[in-house]
């Protein structure tokens, strides 16, 4: 069976990569349109050999479609209703519908099933959160995790294409001694760390770090995991970094996190001091693994863990997830056809 697909957004970068990722997972799509704003409407994009012109989104563009790939942004609130409402199945990468309780917040490798309870839309998790949980719930499953302080080192990519531009040309700048104007972030980004990210929010925390703590409990099913995070955005373009202190109820050695995190879905382990190897964004970008490495007991309490987790958030933390739920609903015969 093959089936009708839209994709919102298709022009920006987790929309170019949502069809990228559609191709290389041989997804069986019937009939594919494309949706975006009036400005990006009538740009072609290739797609399996074909050329497909943008259209702006509208509420017509649902019609006859099975599953609708919504790439993030205000797209989402004005229309993700609409397109459940004409029985297209939504599958969301903004932070509308994250914390709604009759919407599951899915990563496949940790909570597969919760898709089978969506009435209409299924978000996709934070691109952080997404790397983060799916390194902690083979943890979890054998130790119970207690508590997670988390740091961050987004990339650039993060906040979209203007972002990997203004990081290019703030380089170039520098280089060439001329003055660095930021516009996408408050300072330059460019050899530069930026301790903020999102809106600041209660306890002075940013709305992304908020998002770390509430995803993280809806996903893995556990209100009483304690999280605190600090997120920073820094000069790399691509693939997101997270320094992870976990502590646990049952000690979890060195050696048997390696032994837990090595059997388990979507994680590739990276962790050999002698040789220097350990994960880094120059070695995840466009790959679908979550690696981890520097993986190490804390010294200072019994039960305690620390993890060097890297994921590339354009894919594992944001197209690919979104295309993995979409195979999902195929499995477990959860897609409405329409066409």
């Amino acid at each position: 069976m093959s089936y009708n697909v839209v994709v919102i957004g298709a022009t920006g970068a987790v929309g170019g990569e949502i069809l990228k990722i559609l191709q290389e997972r041989s997804f069986p799509v019937n009939k594919l349109r494309l949706g975006a704003t009036a400005r990006s409407a009538g740009k072609e994009v290739a797609f399996r050999g074909e050329i497909y012109r943008v259209e702006e989104t509208t509420p017509e563009i649902f019609e006859g479609m099975d599953i609708a790939l919504f790439a993030g942004g205000s797209a989402s609130k004005e229309f993700a209703r609409i397109a459940a409402a004409k029985g297209v199945t939504v599958i969301d990468n903004s932070s509308a519908f994250r914390l709604e309780p009759d919407v599951p917040l899915v990563v496949p490798e940790v909570n597969p099933e919760d898709v089978k309870h969506h009435k209409g839309i299924i978000a996709n998790p934070n691109c952080s959160t997404i790397q983060m949980v799916v390194a902690l719930k083979p943890l979890h499953d054998y130790g119970k995790i207690k508590r997670v302080v988390v740091s961050t080192y987004q990339a650039v990519s993060g906040a979209g294409i203007e972002a990997i531009e203004e990081l290019k040309h703030q380089v170039q700048a520098y280089l060439n001694g001329e003055e660095v104007e930021p516009k996408v972030f408050p300072y330059p980004i460019a050899f530069n760390l930026i301790p903020h990210i999102d809106v600041f929010q209660d306890l002075y925390y940013t709305k992304e770090e908020w998002k770390m703590v509430f995803e993280t409990q809806k996903i893995m099913h556990d209100s009483e995991i304690k999280v605190t995070a600090t997120t920073v955005r820094v000069p790399v373009f691509r693939s997101h970094s997270e320094s992870i202190n976990i502590e646990t109820k049952v000690k979890i050695t060195r050696e048997k996190a390696i032994e837990l995190l090595s059997n388990a879905p979507g994680i590739r382990v990276v962790d050999n001091p002698e040789e220097k190897q350990y994960p880094m964004p120059l070695f995840a970008s466009d790959r679908d693994e979550v690696y981890v490495g520097r993986i190490r007991e804390d010294n200072t309490i019994s039960n305690g863990l620390n993890l060097w987790v890297v994921a590339d958030q354009l894919r594992k933390g944001a197209a690919t997830n979104a295309v993995q739920i979409a195979e999902l609903l195929i499995k477990y015969g959860c897609v409405k056809q329409n066409g």
